[in-house]
């Protein structure tokens, strides 16, 4: 009996597994990976020294990572480009960043 239901709980996560593949083109694997380095990033964003850059979206899609968010200035730009590719595991980064300054 115990072998017949972990049979069965191996077919049903299986399946799973295949349909999530089935569904957004990825394996588990890769979906792991993707968020992964999204929460990578985003870490590595939130504790830089020199500014807090936690209000950036990052997404992440087969290690291809896609910055979107404002900023106030080029070099904060290039910054967090910089940052984003430090992560292991990015081959890509796509820095759709805006810059807004700072009203002074």
């Amino acid at each position: 009996m115990i072998a017949h239901l972990t049979r069965f709980v191996f077919a049903v996560t299986m399946l799973s597994l295949v349909g999530c593949q089935s569904t957004t083109g990825k394996t588990a694997g890769q979906t792991i990976d993707d968020a992964t380095i999204t929460a990578s990033v985003q870490s590595k964003l939130s504790s830089d020294r020199l500014s807090n850059f936690s209000r950036i979206d990052v997404d992440t899609e087969r290690g291809v990572v896609t910055l979107n968010g404002v900023v106030t200035s080029t070099e904060q730009k290039m910054r967090v480009a910089e940052l984003t590719r430090g992560v292991t595991g990015v081959r890509i980064v796509n820095n759709n960043l805006q810059i807004q300054p700072q009203p002074q």
